[in-house]
């Protein structure tokens, strides 16, 4: 597992931070078959796969759109705001898991085309810095893979960020 450098800078060290996060949400659905990744553990149908499907479009949203970059289209609608963490009966557990892959590639190109004080705005009109939309993605991912480690622990009572040894 990545860890984040004690004596790093400071983009090397967000972005250390950002994937350690990453790397767990792919810990978290390891290992498990589509129906248990599909699973609602939660009364309002919280799954491990919709929680991977959410974390890439949030960041494409944050990342790529902030910064002007192209992204493929994303599953949020304005008429539902859960949309993005639904799987829908036709995308497989591989398609999920590439928008994922695809989601970090682009924000990774992102973090190394820009530097931490470079402003974007993001479609509600708002300016922020690079800086922000990390510490944002990273408080976002942290958040989401602690309710994984719940749902995986439900499933199977695995638990924990990382593999143990």
């Amino acid at each position: 597992m990545r860890r984040v450098p004690f004596t790093g800078g400071e983009k090397e060290s967000l972005q250390a931070s950002m994937d350690r996060h990453r790397d767990a949400v792919l810990w978290k659905v390891e290992g498990l078959d589509d129906e248990a990744l599909r699973r609602p553990m939660t009364p309002s149908g919280t799954n491990l796969l919709g929680l991977v499907k959410h974390l890439a479009a949030v960041e494409y949203w944050w990342f790529a759109g902030t910064f002007g970059q192209e992204h493929e289209e994303l599953p949020f609608d304005d008429d539902d705001e859960d949309a993005d963490l639904r799987v829908d009966p036709g995308e497989t557990t591989a398609d999920v898991l590439a928008f994922y892959a695809r989601a970090r590639a682009s924000s990774d190109e992102v973090i190394e085309k820009f530097g931490l004080e470079d402003l974007g705005t993001n479609e509600r009109g708002e300016r922020m810095t690079l800086r922000w939309v990390l510490i944002h993605m990273i408080e976002e991912t942290a958040r989401h893979v602690g309710h994984m480690d719940i749902v995986r622990e439900l499933i199977d009572g695995a638990s924990g960020d990382h593999r143990h040894a």
